[in-house]
């Protein structure tokens, strides 16, 4: 009933539910960098009471999406099923799919496609290069925007106000010497990538890692994600970033998005 306590101890006011906010915070505090949480922990990470946290985890536990090993608290496969949802009805990944196994086939590079998530990019598709890369990326891997093409292409999309709001709440931290955290500068950047219509980065989220992105738009010519080829900065120089990775970048670029001109 709105307005009483849940097992919980959130209140569900209005049209927001408590509750379920704070069982995505518990669900999120589980991380590559913290894969096994202990019930401690996650109360510590969350801000939640132990005993809201204890109670959220072993709900969790019996809808399958964490398991308990004595103290310690892991995620299940079953949190897959919420990003697998995304994806399915998600019509970019699946037109994308052949495009991008060609461009990744042509440029011997990985390709990836993004879509802007808060101060982050989220991978939704990828096609890995068959050369080592020491950044271990997946779908559902989150890199900050500010430091990523895939970001500065995303960004550049942005209208003014909501361009505003990304940069009010982003922390431009420095990844890399490379790494650009300067408001203003940031801002000069993606003008420039407006106009050109493509983003090149050079070592700003990894040093020995540069990449081009170019936008994936709707029939409306907004920008709805965004697609990148990356290289190791040892085999790949900037020139040839734009002489040869970023012709047929931009070529499936525009392919994709006559497609999604169709869809969305």
């Amino acid at each position: 009933m709105p307005g009483v306590n849940d097992p919980a101890g959130a209140v569900e006011r209005g049209d927001f539910v408590t509750a379920l906010q704070r069982g995505l915070d518990v669900l999120q505090t589980f991380s590559r960098a913290n894969p096994v949480l202990t019930l401690t922990k996650v109360a510590e990470l969350t801000g939640l009471s132990r005993g809201t946290a204890r109670r959220l985890l072993h709900t969790l536990a019996q809808l399958g999406y964490v398991r308990q090993d004595g103290r310690e608290f892991r995620l299940t496969a079953r949190v897959l099923n919420i990003g697998y949802a995304y994806l399915s009805a998600l019509d970019l990944v699946e037109l994308s799919r052949d495009e991008m196994e060609s461009l990744g086939q042509t440029t011997g590079e990985s390709c990836s496609i993004a879509v802007l998530d808060g101060t982050d990019v989220v991978y939704v598709a990828r096609a890995p290069s068959t050369r080592i890369m020491s950044t271990a990326l997946g779908l559902g891997s989150r890199l900050p925007a500010h430091a990523t093409s895939l970001g500065h292409v995303l960004l550049a999309g942005l209208v003014t106000p909501d361009l505003d709001t990304h940069l009010a709440a982003a922390h431009l931290e420095p990844f890399t010497s490379h790494t650009v955290t300067d408001g203003a500068a940031l801002r000069t950047e993606l003008a420039r990538v407006r106009t050109q219509g493509w983003a090149l980065i050079d070592q700003e989220l990894e040093v020995g890692v540069r990449s081009i992105a170019a936008p994936l738009r709707n029939r409306t010519g907004c920008t709805v994600a965004a697609m990148n080829v990356s290289a190791p900065a040892s085999r790949v120089t900037l020139d040839t970033m734009r002489r040869e990775l970023l012709p047929p970048l931009l070529a499936a670029a525009e392919r994709i998005s006559e497609m999604l001109a169709k869809q969305m």
